[in-house]
């Protein structure tokens, strides 16, 4: 793991993205003394102001900064796509491994339902288990992590079925090792490499996963600011003010694009076949 690490920080793309989000990790916790205002101040005579000295990315239709906003929104928008993709771990990863350890009848059952929610849409499914569970950020990411888990349980599934075979395995059985054992000791630490790989680029979609449902007013409530309920108030008025929109946007294209290229980075450096590809 440690050479997987140097080589990680030997990629210039990949040193970049992780500084980048260590910035936005530091801004986040720092938000109430980086922001020059409280994000939900309003000021009735700067209303869609262009960013001037007092306002540095403008202010809302309600007078609101939008750099204070956007500093505000980093952690609820960072721990909503975290939020979801622990939840999507704690339910993906044991039923992983419980299929591809058991096998069987069982094996045969919960790929078929891994299979069927992954034929539907994302996105589709986030919002109809969003309306079943009430609007709300962490209802919202909650359904998203319950759509991202069979991406994570087939994943462990597909591992532990190539570990369960390997000769240590049937050493450490034939020593008398319970299937607790076996699967705590031998099988998850063995298998878990990918998932490492899988977290970072579904932190991506999580964060994608977020903007949308905010953006469609399933996600943060106001007052509260997060980058995808910003774009959505900023989209009603992109034709007299489009600048309100480009703050948010851009935050959530470099943010997704740092996890993406952390994570194809992360797949090269513990991969020892694709580092000579």
């Amino acid at each position: 793991m440690s050479a997987a690490i140097r080589a990680l920080l030997r990629n210039p793309t990949a040193a970049l993205s992780l500084a980048y989000l260590l910035l936005l990790l530091v801004m986040s916790v720092a938000a109430p003394w980086i922001a020059p205002h409280p994000p939900t101040m309003q000021n009735a005579g700067a209303v869609l102001a262009p960013p001037n000295s007092q306002y540095l990315l403008g202010t809302d239709d309600l007078g609101r900064d939008v750099f204070s906003r956007l500093v505000h929104g980093a952690p609820l928008t960072l721990s909503a796509s975290f939020l979801a993709v622990t939840v999507a771990c704690l339910i993906g990863l044991p039923l992983g491994l419980i299929a591809g350890f058991v096998g069987g009848w069982l094996d045969e059952a919960l790929s078929r339902i891994i299979d069927t929610l992954l034929s539907f849409p994302a996105i589709v499914l986030a919002i109809g288990v969003t309306g079943a569970l009430g609007i709300g950020l962490t209802n919202s990411m909650i359904a998203v992590g319950l759509v991202f888990s069979p991406t994570i349980a087939r994943l462990v599934r597909g591992q532990t079925l190539i570990v369960r075979s390997e000769l240590y395995v049937d050493a450490a059985r034939s020593f008398g090792a319970s299937d607790a054992r076996l699967i705590l000791r031998h099988v998850l630490p063995n298998a878990v490499q990918p998932v490492i790989v899988q977290v970072t680029l579904l932190l991506a979609a999580a964060l994608l996963a977020e903007a949308s449902l905010s953006f469609l007013g399933l996600g943060v409530q106001p007052p509260q600011p997060s980058w995808g309920a910003m774009l959505a108030r900023a989209y009603h008025y992109m034709e007299i003010a489009p600048e309100q929109m480009y703050a948010p946007g851009i935050a959530i294209l470099l943010t997704a694009l740092a996890f993406n290229t952390l994570g194809e980075a992360l797949r090269v450096a513990l991969d020892p076949t694709l580092k000579h590809g």
